[in-house]
């Protein structure tokens, strides 16, 4: 059997091409957590991923590409851990209670980064679209436990509420009292 070497070699440049987008995501997320939001520019990020800083601008032509790349790719963790709870048969209150008590554990940094981005988003257009993402998914599981509208409002907005406060709070958070203020919020 023949392999095309082009084929070959072009598959090994992408992958590279992939890790290296990826290591400059990373990067710009420990920027972020370190300097907040404000102290992301191609510089940074570059310095942070140890390249020069024409690779950075080389896979994100913008800045704001990068930041719609690294709130993107801790926007589809959070996407897939609201699917999995969708999808469940039950226990959606709960396991949604102990996903946003995550956020103060090893996912916190993550967690920190995909709020100050989604804070930006107030300001930066490009990050709309993805920062509205959580909101949505939560509404959408919070549409599977009833058909009130300002239920499933509430359950948004006490969700986020829950996230924020974990994350500024110096207690750490009790997954029962998160899934009792959840609850509430479904039942009133």
């Amino acid at each position: 059997m023949i392999i095309n070497e082009d084929v070959k070699s072009s598959d090994g440049r992408k992958a590279r091409g992939e890790r290296r987008r990826a290591q400059i995501i990373e990067a710009a997320l420990a920027v972020v957590n370190r300097d907040g939001a404000a102290g992301v520019t191609h510089r940074t990020v570059a310095k942070e991923a140890g390249i020069p800083t024409s690779l950075s601008t080389y896979y994100f032509d913008t800045l704001d590409d990068l930041l719609v790349a690294a709130l993107t790719s801790v926007a589809e963790e959070y996407t897939a851990r609201i699917r999995q709870i969708i999808d469940s048969d039950d226990e959606k209150l709960p396991r949604l209670a102990q996903l946003i008590s995550e956020t103060a554990g090893p996912g916190r940094e993550r967690a920190l980064a995909e709020r100050e981005l989604c804070t930006l988003a107030a300001r930066r257009e490009a990050l709309r679209p993805v920062a509205r993402g959580w909101r949505e998914d939560v509404a959408e599981l919070g549409r599977t436990l009833t058909d009130s509208e300002n239920a499933v409002k509430a359950l948004v907005a006490a969700a986020d509420g829950l996230c924020a406060a974990i994350l500024i709070g110096d207690v750490p958070p009790e997954t029962d009292q998160i899934y009792a203020v959840l609850k509430h919020t479904i039942a009133a």
